[in-house]
């Protein structure tokens, strides 16, 4: 009895002390790789087969992994995230869900990120303290919300969500999610990080399982190592040529083989992140060392240690199958440039010049931009720095504007205390925020107009129209920051670095050495301003201000309860001609600001959409005065007077990211049901590209690309049903010839509403005449909840 008490009590005392935090910031919470490794067990022996590093992380966070239906790309996962993070814009509407939820605390840790607010004017510490000074009221609620329900606050300047999340949370083997098309950037730390909606993140954030349709599994086998010009970048810029912007959809890209170990730990996350821009659910590579380095020099050797031990259930099973693979030897392979207008069409650098003049794509650099959430590492910027202090010693700065965008505080004061920075601004470079900035078109540029035609070249992830300046006729190229650094001096895009030479001040004919530069500093990172709150112990007192005269913020009321009855006629708002994106429904740019305030952001909703009564955008008849006038207004109209409407569409419908407010503010302006002949249901944010006009490579000046693609494994359509919307689709296509622009439509058969049984719609005429439409949906279970309650939020709170 004695030693069994004694083996009982060194067994606690392991245990004990084994116990690791998810994070410094988090004392309370402990890595359960013994959770993670039971569920790996019982899925393994139930599939009975060898699993894929994707499965074994994705399948180990089932809420049942004994009951669970698993099959591949077919069913839908309930899941157990770690962890959330939201960055500020998405984070708004969010935090305004999670307070209608009614409840106290978050039930995972969860985190806030200030970076997509800071627009990119003159420089650094400049354009941080203006933003500050714009979003004072946007910051203060998300402090505040943040306190007062236990969220972590990483106040503006901190840097780039994806940075601090890959510094500090993403650790081997958690699966976390966030509110951001590029969250995939921690599966180079061995995460699954997947990128969700706002309604998702108060699903998880309210202790809810999340629903993520089963993945395929893309394997990308790495052989050789890289060397010289060749980077990381160029791993998935070759990727994204072969695959194209929707070749991931619906999988997780898996990196494996021996190629892997010559890659660092952060060059693994800008493969990891990029894998967005060919629609995959996420990315991610197997533990190895240069993770454990990694995770060594960010001061969580504890975390390192404890992945060492649990190695097993962090790497691919030997014999594991993939749905595709894919090989790429990494010596052979050879630096790429992708552009412009689209991140698939991968060109090698040395042919790039040619073919810009074949398709007469402007050769002349005007700016290039290094930096990003996708290459803005250590390693990233000593190389770039490695290149602009070969320029200076010869005399000769950027002939080409250029900027730096740190990804995070940590990065931003490394560099300047290593010099790094200075070589970078003597070169000609104007460091920027720690933020999104550009990437996200948060630029105010001036150096050429609108319209003008134009090159840029950037170590950002997306490229396609306006995104970077609100300039279509910017031709936008992503690549490695090495390769940028080296366009930037050279000022055209007819240069190689491996075999053109450059002229010294002084004449003489020189080549670029190939860039060189550490993976981490000798001497530790230097952590910078604190710019992390802490959300109080104690929040009993924390006020959540949100002024009810606010512009730019608005507390949520709950969305009405379903009636019982049948929907009666709903009046047809608007029967939208051919492509209706998720920009058309809810348009972005200069209504970013309104994220936070439903009611003001409403007044986007539609106005991109093409009429098909009179082929035009934002002006649809108002049939209860006969006056023509803007989408919003008119279904403002019809609500103020009690009347519900329909709103009928193409194939399609909702392609582009998952703004749930495109599903929010259809249902705030009185709308009950969007019919279609189909919606979007391509699983990546912003994620797919869909052409028109043109095919690819007949000349860049007549492509026309929308993004199209929905959150992982959500469709827009799961958003409307989150807001108690009626999604329905024609059983017949053909129906929706047989909709006129002033019919009334009847939803009947509510009463008995259950999955897999189709409603009727009944189509009134102005001439009288009626048509009887069958009407399919793909509601669950859970979802008819949904629309019975009014919303998902709705449901949610009558559980509690």
């Amino acid at each position: 009895v004695g030693k069994g008490a004694r083996r009982l009590h060194v067994s606690a005392a392991f245990n004990a002390k084994a116990k690791v935090a998810m994070s410094r910031f988090e004392p309370g919470t402990s890595i359960s790789y013994e959770k993670l490794h039971e569920n790996i067990d019982i899925v393994r022996k139930r599939l009975n087969r060898p699993l894929t590093l994707s499965e074994k992380i994705v399948y180990g966070h089932l809420d049942d992994p004994m009951g669970q239906d698993i099959a591949r790309g077919r069913t839908y996962l309930r899941l157990r995230p770690d962890r959330v993070a939201m960055q500020d814009a998405t984070a708004q509407m969010a935090m305004l869900q999670f307070i209608s939820s009614g409840l106290p605390k978050v039930a995972v840790p969860s985190t806030i990120h200030c970076d997509h607010l800071i627009e990119a004017q003159i420089g650094g510490v400049e354009d941080l303290k203006r933003a500050k000074e714009v979003n004072q009221e946007v910051y203060n609620f998300l402090a505040t919300a943040g306190a007062k329900y236990g969220v972590g606050f990483w106040k503006p300047g901190s840097g780039i969500i994806h940075q601090i999340i890959l510094e500090n949370y993403a650790y081997p083997g958690v699966l976390l999610i966030g509110t951001d098309s590029h969250t995939p950037n921690g599966g180079g730390l061995g995460s699954i990080c997947i990128g969700v909606g706002g309604a998702d993140a108060v699903d998880v954030m309210a202790g809810i399982p999340w629903e993520l349709k089963c993945p395929n599994v893309i394997g990308v086998k790495l052989t050789g190592s890289l060397s010289g010009w060749t980077s990381p970048k160029d791993v998935i810029l070759k990727v994204a040529g072969i695959l194209t912007v929707k070749g991931g959809t619906g999988a997780i890209v898996e990196y494996h083989g021996p190629g892997v170990d010559s890659i660092s730990c952060t060059g693994m996350a800008t493969i990891c992140n990029m894998g967005a821009e060919i629609g995959a659910t996420t990315s991610v590579f197997p533990y190895n060392h240069r993770m454990k380095t990694y995770l060594n020099k960010t001061g969580r050797a504890d975390i390192a240690a404890l992945a060492d031990k649990h190695k097993d259930d962090l790497v691919p099973d030997k014999g594991c199958k993939y749905d595709q693979v894919i090989e790429i030897n990494l010596s052979e392979l050879k630096p790429h440039i992708n552009g412009p207008f689209t991140p698939d069409l991968a060109h090698p650098v040395s042919e790039i010049g040619a073919v810009a003049e074949k398709n007469g794509w402007p050769l002349e650099v005007k700016v290039g931009l290094i930096g990003s959430c996708t290459n803005s590492s250590y390693e990233d910027m000593g190389r770039a720095a490695s290149l602009a202090k070969q320029a200076l010693d010869k005399g000769l700065k950027c002939k080409a504007a250029f900027t730096v965008t740190p990804g995070s505080e940590q990065i931003r004061a490394t560099i300047e205390r290593d010099g790094f920075s200075k070589i970078l601004r003597d070169v000609g470079g104007v460091v920027l925020a720690n933020a999104c900035g550009p990437c996200i078109g948060q630029w105010d540029r001036k150096d050429v107009k609108k319209g003008e035609k134009n090159t840029i070249v950037t170590s950002y992830n997306r490229n396609f129209t306006s995104r970077n300046d609100a300039n279509p006729a910017t031709h936008a190229f992503v690549t490695s920051p090495e390769i940028v650094t080296a366009l930037a001096i050279a000022g055209t895009l007819k240069f190689d670095p491996e075999t053109d030479y450059l002229t010294a001040a002084n004449g003489e004919k020189f080549k670029l050495e190939p860039p060189n530069g550490d993976e981490l500093p000798a001497r530790d990172f230097d952590p910078g301003q604190d710019t992390y709150q802490h959300p109080p112990a104690e929040s009993g007192s924390v006020m959540v201000d949100v002024s009810p005269t606010s512009t730019r913020l608005q507390l949520l009321e709950p969305f009405d309860k379903w009636n019982g009855k049948d929907l009666e006629d709903l009046q047809v708002l608007i029967k939208v001609k051919g492509k209706c994106t998720t920009d058309h429904i809810s348009a972005a740019g200069p209504w970013l600001k309104f994220r936070g305030h439903l009611d003001n952001i409403s007044n986007n909703m539609l106005i991109g959409a093409i009429n098909i009564e009179n082929d035009a955008v934002n002006k649809i008849k108002n049939r209860l005065t006969g006056e023509y006038g803007g989408v919003p207004d008119v279904a403002r109209h019809y609500k103020a007077n009690g009347l519900s409407w329909v709103v009928v569409g193409d194939d399609n419908y909702g392609e582009g990211s998952s703004r749930e407010h495109a599903a929010l503010e259809p249902r705030h302006l009185g709308g009950r049901v969007i019919l279609v002949k189909s919606f979007a249901r391509i699983h990546g944010t912003l994620s797919g590209y869909m052409w028109s006009h043109q095919e690819r490579g007949e000349g860049i000046g007549v492509w026309r690309g929308m993004w199209v693609g929905s959150m992982r494994g959500k469709a827009f359509e799961t958003n409307l049903k989150k807001q108690g919307m009626l999604p329905l689709t024609f059983a017949d296509p053909t129906d929706y010839d047989k909709i006129r622009p002033d019919d009334k439509i009847s939803i009947t058969g509510l009463a008995t509403f259950a999955p897999g049984k189709p409603l009727k719609g009944v189509v009134k005429h102005g001439d009288g005449s009626q048509d009887i439409i069958t009407l399919n949906h793909t509601f669950n279970e859970n979802q008819v909840e949904w629309f019975h309650a009014g919303s998902a939020l709705n449901r949610m709170k009558e559980l509690q």
